[in-house]
């Protein structure tokens, strides 16, 4: 079953067409990853599909679930199932990490009618869950993303990812700011994720497709998508550079 599809998407900002012609279909439990040279239009690809207002669908859908949601809102992408961790976290000054936790996961529930948690029951999942990634405790009564590393921000975003349960997850530079043991750590939890969710991560790091249980590889050049399922080709690009691969393609 497909779970997200681009069907012939064109995004334009300010008139400016980004994306061209998209067709990328993500199947239950599959992970995709979206690598290309800079200003290419991987995180446009990630802001169009989170909903943001200045990146225009002029042409084409996106469907999730045989949903058509090119004019869904924000917070009706978020309660469908769709979760998007970009490469700059907002942060948000006297939000607190832990009643947005709370909100986030009882906003989501009742929109699936399913019971709401009291903040004791919310607590009992969200301490389970720090544990797993090594977070501390302190982050919770932060303002939320406010002060913290780069590092922190990504395992913030794994925290909200293991409470809010989505369907399909689309990580926008998941490596940066991790040590290589948090990397490692967080590389793993989305191996396991897998089972039951799918993943677009776009990526500058090539090394990250090594510990991944990767099912796609895309490259993203002048808006078009380039396929290939070949790991190889990632030992191209790291040797020789995008430059080189684009010529080899003849594009």
């Amino acid at each position: 079953m497909c779970k997200l599809q681009f069907k012939n998407v064109n995004i334009e900002i300010n008139k400016k067409k980004i994306i061209n012609n998209l067709n990328l279909k993500i199947k239950n439990n599959e992970i995709h990853i979206l690598m290309g040279p800079n200003g290419s239009g991987k995180s446009t690809i990630s802001l169009a599909l989170a909903g943001n207002k200045k990146y225009k669908i002029t042409k084409g859908k996106i469907i999730f679930n045989n949903i058509i949601i090119n004019n869904f809102s924000v917070e009706k992408r978020a309660k469908i199932g769709l979760f998007i961790s970009f490469q700059e976290n907002i942060e948000i000054s006297g939000l607190n990490n832990e009643y947005f936790l709370h909100q986030s996961m009882n906003s989501i529930r009742k929109y699936n009618n399913k019971k709401v948690l009291n903040i004791i029951e919310t607590k009992k999942k969200i301490y389970k869950n720090l544990k797993i990634l090594n977070f501390s405790k302190k982050f919770l009564k932060r303002s939320l993303n406010k002060g913290f590393s780069g590092g922190e921000k990504k395992k913030n975003d794994i925290l909200q990812i293991l409470l809010l349960k989505p369907k399909i997850i689309i990580l926008d530079e998941i490596d940066s700011g991790l040590d290589i043991d948090n990397l490692n750590l967080i590389l793993n939890i989305i191996n396991k994720l897998k089972k039951k969710k799918s993943f677009l991560i776009i990526t500058h790091n090539p090394k990250i497709i090594k510990i991944l249980k990767t099912d796609f590889i895309h490259i993203l050049y002048n808006g078009k998508i380039i396929k290939n399922n070949n790991k190889n080709i990632i030992k191209f690009i790291e040797n020789n550079g995008y430059e080189k691969f684009i010529k080899k393609k003849n594009i």
